[in-house]
């Protein structure tokens, strides 16, 4: 190697360590960037020649090493709509390439980011901070189910979610054995039932017994409370369904433990308007307080409330969810009791789900999965093509992207940078001496050359 030799391969280091430096400084400058991934040095020698039995000079060439696959920590946030990757993948995003009429247009390239701090925007997108829009599967809001197959932008629109009339009505109870009505008296056996003798008609007749409105005080008198629950009719309208229980027959009595479900049909009836209705259906228990026949299910046909028509309902006991068991408080005992359906309601919130899923939150207290965020993965993500932003595009080397990567979203959260403070600072002392040696040289050789030019002196 000679003094130029000498020289060429001091400036190439000088170079080298430049680019080194020019990382540094970059991984330090967005140490507290979202999802950014710094980028690291590598070094390579050229040989000038290849024969090993002469020792010839040689350059070093500096290049970048991404860090794509390594994961930043994972931070906690206060926006519902921030997420965070654990494990592999990418969110998929694009840009827009202009506005028309106050709206962005796209192009459908896609690109890739770790960056989740996506909020909404006026018109509906999900942007995150570096501008980029998220894509993902819609969902059918009425079977909840994934309705395509290609990612497409996510905009989430202000629509009321419409109503739902109420069809069902899960109730599950237990009735005291011996039932303490107002009308029970301990000395005045069957005191407890509930019989034809006081009324006009008899309530007790399945399916089409009635209770008066003038003979509703001797209709609460031998009934207990049942609980009651808000329907909703097909255009939302609340309904207020209260219930009673009354027991009609008795293994005392020479009978079997029998009860009859009313409910109040209307709540302003006078005279002999009809006031309570019976639902239809002889609940018959056994010795062990369990129904027999079984009835998982009752209809209730055509119920109306106050002149709002409910149509036909379903009244879902289960396997066991209706017993008859010994209770001191002589009442039933309601354990579950709700419905199907509700008013209609608008948009209020988003949250993201640990699914992955865009759910909105309604006024009427729904909620409803609006789309599903789905990750994207690559064979070789470190030859990925870096953007602005922390985005990321497709390459030749880096192959096609795969859909439904293995990493978990994490709702409220962020992912910091990979870069750490105290490494690159440490690496920066090293560069700072390697560069400073490589000076050394250069100053070496320029002292070696001018010894040689004064020789002809």
């Amino acid at each position: 190697m000679g003094i130029f030799g000498a020289l060429s391969t001091a400036v190439s280091g000088l170079r080298a360590q430049s680019l080194a430096l020019e990382h540094i400084s970059d991984n330090i400058a967005n140490s507290q960037t979202t999802a950014f991934k710094r980028a690291e040095t590598t070094f390579e020698e050229i040989v000038s020649e290849s024969d090993p039995t002469i020792a010839r000079s040689g350059v070093v060439l500096a290049g970048s090493r991404s860090t794509n696959s390594i994961q930043g920590d994972i931070q906690n946030s206060q926006v519902n709509t921030h997420m965070a990757i654990n494990g592999q993948g990418l969110f998929i995003v694009e840009q827009p390439i202009g506005v028309t009429d106050g709206s962005p247009v796209f192009n459908g390239e896609s690109l890739y980011t770790r960056r989740g701090d996506f909020e909404l925007d006026r018109e509906g997108f999900l942007v995150n901070g570096a501008g980029y829009f998220l894509k993902g599967l819609p969902i059918d809001t009425v079977t909840g189910n994934v309705s395509g197959t290609l990612p497409q932008i996510i905009q989430i629109r202000n629509d009321f979610l419409p109503a739902r009339a109420s069809t069902e009505i899960e109730y599950r109870a237990n009735l005291a054995a011996l039932p303490l009505t107002a009308n029970y008296s301990a000395a005045v056996p069957n005191s407890e039932l509930l019989t034809a003798a006081p009324f006009t008609t008899d309530p007790t007749t399945a399916g089409t017994g009635t209770v008066r409105a003038d003979e509703a005080s001797l209709f609460l008198d031998r009934t207990i409370a049942g609980g009651a629950i808000t329907l909703f009719d097909a255009g939302g309208a609340p309904v207020n369904v209260q219930l009673r229980w009354g027991k009609i027959d008795s293994v005392a009595n020479g009978g079997a433990d029998t009860w009859n479900l009313f409910y109040l049909s209307d709540s302003t009836a006078t005279g002999a308007t009809t006031q309570w209705q019976n639902v239809g259906q002889d609940y018959v228990f056994d010795a062990a307080g369990q129904l027999n026949p079984a009835l998982p299910s009752v209809t209730i046909t055509g119920l109306s409330v106050d002149g709002f028509n409910l149509g036909n309902v379903n009244i879902i006991h289960g396997q066991a969810g209706l017993s008859q068991f010994a209770d001191p408080s002589g009442t039933a005992q309601v354990t579950a009791i709700s419905q199907n359906g509700f008013a209609s309601g608008e948009l209020s919130s988003l949250s993201i789900s640990d699914e992955g899923r865009i759910v909105g939150f309604f006024s009427n207290g729904q909620s409803v999965d609006q789309a599903e965020v789905t990750l994207a993965s690559f064979n070789a993500v470190g030859l990925l093509r870096k953007l602005d932003g922390g985005a990321f595009g497709a390459t030749r080397e880096s192959g096609a992207a795969l859909l439904n990567a293995s990493g978990r979203i994490i709702a409220q959260a962020l992912e910091g940078s990979n870069a750490d403070v105290a490494d690159e600072f440490t690496k920066l002392i090293v560069t700072q001496q390697a560069y400073s040696a490589n000076t050394r040289i250069v100053s070496t050789a320029d002292e070696m050359l001018q010894e040689a030019l004064n020789m002809v002196r």
